[in-house]
């Protein structure tokens, strides 16, 4: 249905108003939807009025909607304004009264505006009572966030400085287990010589450059040495004379147990660290130190005089160990046979002491005469090595030479030094082989008591291994009589005695290097051995340790007969060629 009105006076847009109100009301239009309605059909009708002319105004009602158009009268092009309202629920027939027919259309509509206005309001009260509700709520809101994005951050602030304080904890672990892997690699180093020259030399190889720029080394020879020939630092001296470090440089380091000293005048400009080398009694030098940057850190000084201590207590070994080989040296060389003439008979020895340890031992050779004219020659073993072995390896060659006295064979001499071994130092043992040669008998006479037999080269060259039964140990809780045993001696044969370091290598045991030997003696001439037996000795040692670590004691005794004698006796010939000690210093 559709009804129009003219508009031209405020009065004709009221009373068009009232009909939409009251049409809008009788096909139930929502309050809310006809309050909007007629707001803005009264404000469209008011811009009508402003422009002026004359205006239609059209509703249309249907069973769903109420549709109101303004339109200008005249054609002049201008769109018409509307305006829809949807009627969920339509109202019965509104019928067609008019507002000029009914007189209490305009108070009705008037109060109807206010119904509808106050409704408006009410709803848009708890419009603004829910804004308030969710902005209040939105605020709680904002204020949990804001209070969570401080926890966050206080949460990320911590786990940054935890993770710098870890990578702060990591950096000085690793810097702490530089510093000890460099102190246990340094004190091995140190430690592993006996040598003090070489200590002190190796000692600023060590430190320069990661620890120190350069480093100087003050060994004191004698007590009086602490004050020094030559200029040294202040510092140093003070170092020595104190024997606490001391720190020289134009700023306190405050350096752990470090004393702080003026700048150095003979180094101005550096920064210098004195470190007395210590041991039990008294400094036995200084390291003086300079910095590889402007100065050291607290933790790498402490490292440094932790350095210097050991390397002090590795000196103070090496000097004391100097001393008693120098002594145990003297002790050997004293101990050492000066080989007795004999025309006909040549002798020649050498004696090498460990490369380990105190260069002493209880290897020994001997030779002298019977009083029948024969002579005795001997090489023996004492287990063990240091004073304790060179002091019954003396007492065995006495023991021998005083039983030689009375006479009797090799046998005899050996089952004798048994007994008194036995008796005198029940837990140590020993080998040895005698030999004797007697003028004028082409016989040679010889035992063992558990060392490694003789080696017998002929005139021919042939060498034979004279390796006859021998005795058990000399000192073993045993009861033994060791026997003799001979053979034939003709000029020009050679006698090799030995102790076990000459021939014995721990992976190939002791045979083979018994072959050796005798391979080595077969290759000289007669004539070579005639001349220079000792040159002949020499020789025979250059091979035969090639291999070896010198782990033990080696002795070689030669003995040879002139093989100028071949006709002539034994008893004239020439010299024989003197022993030597080897390799003893």
């Amino acid at each position: 249905m559709k009804r129009t009105w003219p508009i031209s006076t405020v009065e004709d847009a009221a009373r068009a108003r009232i009909e939409v109100t009251r049409a809008a009301a009788a096909h139930g239009v929502p309050p809310l939807e006809r309050t909007r309605l007629t707001a803005a059909l009264g404000a469209r009708l008011r811009q009508c009025l402003t422009k002026g002319g004359a205006w239609r105004l059209a509703l249309t009602t249907a069973p769903d909607s109420v549709r109101v158009e303004v339109w200008p009268s005249a054609a002049d092009g201008e769109p018409p304004w509307h305006v829809t309202a949807p009627c969920p629920e339509p109202a019965a027939d509104p019928g067609c009264d008019t507002v000029a027919q009914d007189s209490t259309a305009l108070p009705e509509a008037l109060l109807g505006a206010d119904e509808d206005t106050a409704l408006v309001l009410e709803r848009l009260a708890e419009q603004e009572r829910l804004v308030a509700y969710h902005r209040e709520e939105l605020h709680q809101t904002n204020q949990g966030v804001l209070a969570l994005h401080a926890e966050l951050d206080a949460a990320g602030r911590a786990q940054r400085e935890a993770f710098a304080a870890e990578h702060a904890a990591r950096q000085e672990a690793e810097e702490a287990r530089r510093r000890l892997t460099f102190l246990a690699d340094a004190s091995a180093a140190l430690t592993a010589s006996l040598n003090h020259e070489e200590i002190a030399r190796r000692l600023p190889e060590l430190l320069v450059p990661e620890y120190a720029s350069t480093a100087d080394v003050w060994l004191f020879d004698a007590e009086d040495d602490r004050v020094p020939s030559v200029p040294r630092p202040a510092a140093a001296v003070i170092a020595a004379r104190t024997g606490r470090p001391q720190y020289a440089a134009a700023h306190p380091g405050n350096l752990p147990g470090v004393d702080d000293q003026p700048q150095s005048a003979l180094h101005p400009g550096r920064s210098l660290l004195c470190v007395p080398l210590p041991t039990r009694r008294a400094p036995l030098g200084v390291l003086t130190m300079t910095p590889p940057g402007d100065s050291w850190e607290p933790d790498d000084a402490v490292m440094l005089v932790e350095l210097t201590r050991r390397a002090g207590g590795a000196l103070d070994n090496a000097r004391r160990f100097e001393h008693n080989r120098d002594i145990a040296e003297t002790l050997q060389r004293a101990l050492l046979t000066e080989l007795p003439t004999t025309r006909g008979l040549g002798l020649a020895a050498r004696y090498l002491p460990a490369t380990y340890g105190l260069n002493i031992g209880g290897d020994w050779y001997d030779a002298f005469r019977q009083p029948d004219g024969s002579l005795i020659t001997v090489i023996g073993d004492v287990t063990g090595h240091g004073l304790h072995a060179a002091v019954m390896m003396s007492q065995l060659r006495t023991a021998l030479r005083a039983y030689a006295v009375d006479g009797g064979s090799p046998g005899e001499l050996l089952t004798r030094l048994h007994t008194f071994l036995h008796h005198l130092q029940p837990d140590l043992y020993a080998t040895a082989v005698i030999a004797r040669f007697h003028p004028g008998e082409p016989v040679l006479t010889w035992a063992a008591a558990g060392h490694p037999p003789p080696v017998l080269r002929g005139p021919d060259g042939r060498v034979r291994i004279l390796d006859a039964k021998p005795g058990a140990m000399l000192g073993i809780p045993l009861h033994q009589e060791i026997a003799d045993h001979t053979v034939p001696l003709e000029p020009g044969s050679t006698l090799a005695l030995y102790t076990d370091g000459l021939v014995e290598r721990r992976a190939q045991g002791i045979d083979p290097g018994i072959e050796r030997l005798a391979e080595a003696l077969g290759t000289f001439g007669a004539e070579e051995l005639d001349t220079d037996l000792d040159g002949s000795a020499e020789r025979i040692l250059e091979p035969m340790l090639s291999d070896s670590e010198r782990d033990d004691d080696v002795c070689l005794l030669l003995c040879h007969i002139d093989s100028r004698l071949a006709g002539h006796g034994h008893d004239r010939g020439a010299p024989r060629v003197g022993g030597r000690l080897r390799g003893a210093s």
